[in-house]
């Protein structure tokens, strides 16, 4: 991948943010903690002050940002999660307590009142909720306990449903990178049709987790372009005249595929004018309904005493998934440049790619036109930002597989004490640590210390560019060894490995019509220095960091600004409110780049040699 085209100064160091515990009570059944993290501790009455909701994997979160996308507060609540082999669910009344308990937390510690909020937008993982004519709770769990009426995003039970779809040959495939996935949504309704009959004639509803707050939250059942289009099949470009008509309004859904569904048996998904996955759509940040309305939603069994600080009628925005909200929040957050050296906003954006790195990591570029590019996502239509097409890469599991490396080793409980009594993350331990084998290694530079362990990070299958979900993770080069500078060793090499895979989706991706050569980052795994550097190395360009590390949050506080009118477009907010901050520099080192070079090769090999391995004993059980 070639470099950026122009200079950039990284003199705008990243904010350090503080999250001291803090204690919930909730009117749910077991308890929650809550963490919280400011920027300030007041605001004038007369600004405008946004609310962003993000659900993710483990927690809820909320932050507030003023008109100049500067973070006033935030706060987070962890969610249930069940996992059993490959079925993972969660609980929408548990999540929707969390995230209540998040608003109030982060609006009393940005010291705001419900009154003062201008606007609001939910993201949320792209997981599927199931829901009866009341609103209320269907299993999606062999369990039968209702609470678990949630399935995840990173849930893999549809594997065969999925593969019996693609067999299908269905013109809407050639919009998913020509293969659906098992975490996108008509291969988890299929699985609950032929493994659960009775919760899916319960079911009056299925809707995209994001989809199903904004509806909770004011009982408008529109849905996004951004849910639809994404994970359900929908060809939102049905509504390209709309868009070039300024048309935001909620829309009669045009964009479903009726032959797909009834090919792959999903055709009672049609009744009613497609009433069970959405009858009517709209842009991101479109307002929905009357705004925030208690009313409607306790008319349908809702808890929403724990919301009711917010005002009732705050506009509320249409609903992002989470990554893309990330998307929203970074993609304008570049450098100043000056006049001279700016290129039409049409197509500057164009050269950028949004990596949102998190418990798995998504991969945002868009282009003016439509690219079709095997094995990656897309091309979606408006599904992000308005008029443009996205693609969508992404790697299942980074942050998760992080996790699992650490804490799957036999070194996993004397670092976890190490770092517990120098009040450090285990991730800052083990940076420590790998700074000062260099000198005692006799290392070139750091990179090198992983020359014999090579990663292929495919743990939970290869999302993209191979759209492999029988994937295998692989690790070459282990020994007995169990010391805690061995799992050192092992955690760089998987960065190392997790970032190969992003630079194999980049040259996939420019290989096939766009041109990235500007790399922004933000999530949970965009703060730890020795991820984001390893990247900038391997990927041979800089990275720029936001100025404001919450860019999930922002995103979603973007939709609120756009549904109350402060902003007339999606992109105009954009421009106002993302801001840059830290650029990451590649090591200058020709030695360094050579290295990354080899292990790259050894990277895509590890693959191959596991596709013939897999036929070898394919053959042997024939």
């Amino acid at each position: 991948m070639s470099g950026l085209r122009r200079p950039w100064s990284d003199n705008t160091p990243k904010e350090k943010q503080h999250t001291p515990p803090v204690s919930r009570s909730s009117s749910s059944s077991y308890p929650f903690s809550v963490e919280m993290s400011t920027a300030a501790t007041a605001t004038s009455p007369r600004r405008s002050i946004f609310l962003g909701v993000d659900v993710g994997t483990g927690s809820a979160r909320a932050g507030l940002f003023d008109e100049s996308g500067k973070l006033l507060g935030s706060a987070s609540s962890p969610i249930q999660i069940w996992k059993e082999g490959d079925c993972v669910e969660q609980s929408s009344t548990d999540i929707w307590h969390a995230l209540c308990a998040a608003v109030k937390s982060a609006c009393s510690l940005a010291n705001v009142s419900g009154d003062e909020v201008t606007g609001m937008g939910f993201a949320a993982t792209c997981s599927l909720v199931a829901v009866d004519a009341d609103g209320s709770p269907v299993t999606v769990s062999w369990s039968g306990d209702s609470r678990r009426n949630v399935i995840v995003w990173m849930d893999h039970r549809a594997v065969k449903q999925a593969e019996k779809i693609n067999s299908s040959n269905s013109p809407v495939l050639q919009y998913c990178g020509g293969a659906l996935s098992p975490e996108m949504e008509p291969p988890k309704l299929l699985w609950v049709k032929e493994n659960l009959p009775e919760s899916w004639s319960m079911v009056f509803r299925w809707m995209d987790l994001s989809d199903w707050l904004s509806y909770r939250a004011t009982g408008d059942d529109t849905r996004s372009l951004c849910t639809t289009v994404c994970k359900w099949t929908y060809l939102g470009h049905a509504h390209m005249q709309q868009m070039k008509g300024k048309d935001s309004r909620n829309m009669e859904t045009c964009g479903w595929d009726d032959d797909f569904w009834e090919e792959i048996g999903l055709g009672d998904l049609v009744d009613g004018h497609h009433a069970k996955i959405g009858r009517s759509v709209a842009f991101p940040g479109h307002p929905l309904g009357s705004g925030l309305t208690p009313t409607a939603a306790q008319a349908r069994n809702f808890c929403v005493e724990e919301f009711i600080l917010i005002s009732n009628g705050t506009p509320v925005g249409t609903s992002l998934i989470d990554a893309h909200a990330g998307g929203v929040g970074i993609m304008e957050s570049v450098p100043e440049l000056g006049s001279e050296a700016k290129e039409t906003d049409n197509e500057a954006i164009c050269h950028r790619m949004a990596l949102i790195c998190g418990t798995s990591t998504c991969h945002m570029a868009v282009s003016r036109n439509k690219l079709f590019i095997p094995g990656v996502w897309g091309p979606f239509w408006s599904a992000m930002i308005p008029e443009y097409w996205l693609t969508e890469g992404g790697q299942s599991a980074t942050g998760a597989l992080l996790d699992y490396i650490i804490e799957n080793h036999a070194a996993s409980p004397r670092l976890a004490n190490r770092a517990a009594s120098l009040k450090i993350s285990m991730f800052k331990l083990l940076n420590n640590t790998i700074k000062t084998m260099i000198d005692e290694l006799k290392s070139p530079f750091l990179a090198a210390l992983t020359e014999h362990i090579h990663v292929l990070p495919d743990f939970h299958g290869n999302r993209s560019p191979i759209a492999d979900p029988k994937s295998k993770g692989i690790v070459f080069g282990l020994t007995l060894e169990t010391s805690e500078k061995q799992l050192a060793l092992l955690y760089l090499a998987t960065i190392q490995g997790i970032a190969y895979g992003t630079r194999h989706i980049i040259e996939h991706c420019n290989a096939h019509g766009h041109k990235i050569d500007t790399i922004l980052a933000c999530g949970g795994l965009s703060k730890n220095s020795l991820y984001i550097q390893e990247h900038a190395d391997i990927l041979g360009c800089p990275i720029v960091l936001p100025r404001e590390s919450e860019s999930v949050l922002l995103g979603a506080a973007i939709l609120g600004a756009v549904a109350s009118k402060k902003y007339s477009s999606l992109t105009e907010a954009m421009k106002a409110l993302n801001a840059a901050g830290q650029v990451i520099h590649p090591s200058k080192n020709p030695k360094v780049k050579k290295y990354h070079d080899a292990k790259y090769r050894i990277f895509r090999e590890l693959y191959e040699q596991q596709l013939s391995q897999r036929s070898i004993m394919a053959q042997a059980l024939e």
